[in-house]
């Protein structure tokens, strides 16, 4: 996400991290630790609502970034089944 929309590690000022409930192995946040990225970034990790027939296995992503971009020129990720999200569709 960072890459596609050329942010620097500085501009991010938290992350929000959802999972669906059948993903309890690890927390999202513990892999961004990893990245070595600043120890000071504000990190949340939280479950999605069990909602019938939603996706599962899905990994949601809010990067609360200082940007001078328009929305229009935001590039949002969507990896494999989630592409079904966009539009609405599930």
């Amino acid at each position: 996400m960072a890459q596609a929309n050329g942010i620097e590690t500085a501009e991010i000022a938290a992350i929000f991290f959802t999972t669906t409930p059948d993903l309890t192995a690890e927390f999202p946040a513990a892999a961004t630790r990893e990245l070595a990225w600043p120890k000071q970034l504000a990190l949340l990790c939280g479950h999605e609502m069990n909602v019938p027939n939603s996706l599962p296995s899905c990994l949601r992503i809010l990067m609360l970034v200082n940007t001078e971009k328009t929305l229009d020129e935001i590039v949002h990720v969507y990896l494999g089944e989630a592409k079904e999200l966009v539009g609405g569709k599930k």
